[in-house]
């Protein structure tokens, strides 16, 4: 079995309490730490790899991106899906090469421009060149923004990603990721969603648990650059302590 068949089979569930937990790495070292702890597969987050690499978020360029991809696949024996944003305006056959170049198994692509959502027919269209460019190299994770829209009602958001994910699902997309869905409908989008879904965890404990939010409709579950905030937190705290021995 190929890695990449290996990280498709990851998503056949065998119960909705257990969903697929994705961490994100951001560099070789973290990576190689999750891949130690025993999961399955990883899934770098675009912004904590830009955080890592001295860029702000949405602003790193292609090259350096892949790059960071391609050292994190290295690391690990584990399949790794990658963030790439909105695809850095590459056509979809050289976006799909330079990704199979990494050795990455899986992207996101999502369906906004610095915060503006693109129209679902035209990202559509564009899903279904990469799929087509990829044939079945890649797992495609189409990530839908409606959430993020200032003043949209929840509700409203959820009616948007499902007449989105319809779109995205037909064009050959693996699964969607509705980002910043609250809990409470996610129930409505898994009712109306055909497919994996992935939706945002916490790594701080103060929101549901991967079961929990499995039992809610995730199908897998990642954390976007929370991992990587919560490290630099963590080193924050600890360089008072430098040079006294103790932290």
């Amino acid at each position: 079995m190929t890695k990449v068949e290996a990280f498709r089979a990851l998503h056949r569930r065998p119960s909705p309490d257990d969903p697929l937990v994705l961490p994100g790495p951001w560099d070789a070292a973290s990576a190689r730490v999750l891949a130690e702890a025993g999961f399955p597969a990883l899934a770098t987050p675009s912004a904590g790899v830009a955080a890592s690499l001295g860029h702000a978020d949405g602003r790193t360029p292609a090259d350096e991106m892949f790059a960071a991809v391609a050292r994190i696949v290295r690391a690990v024996d584990v399949p790794v899906s990658a963030d790439i944003e909105g695809g850095y305006g590459l056509a979809p056959k050289e976006l799909v090469e330079r990704l199979l170049e990494t050795g990455a198994v899986g992207c996101n692509l999502e369906d906004s421009a610095d915060g503006v959502l693109q129209d679902p027919h035209r990202h559509a269209d564009r899903l279904a060149e990469v799929r087509h460019a990829a044939a079945d190299r890649l797992f495609v994770n189409a990530r839908i923004d409606t959430f993020g829209q200032a003043g949209t009602d929840p509700e409203q958001a959820a009616v948007q990603a499902i007449e989105r994910a319809a779109l995205y699902v037909a064009a050959g997309a693996d699964c969607v990721y509705p980002i910043g869905a609250p809990t409470g409908v996610l129930p409505l989008l898994r009712s109306g969603i055909q497919g994996p879904i992935n939706v945002h965890g916490t790594v701080t404990g103060d929101g549901p648990s991967p079961a929990e939010l499995g039992e809610l409709g995730a199908t897998r579950i990642t954390f976007g650059p929370e991992l990587q905030r919560w490290a630099a937190g963590a080193l924050r705290e600890m360089v008072p302590h430098l040079g006294q021995g103790v932290f």
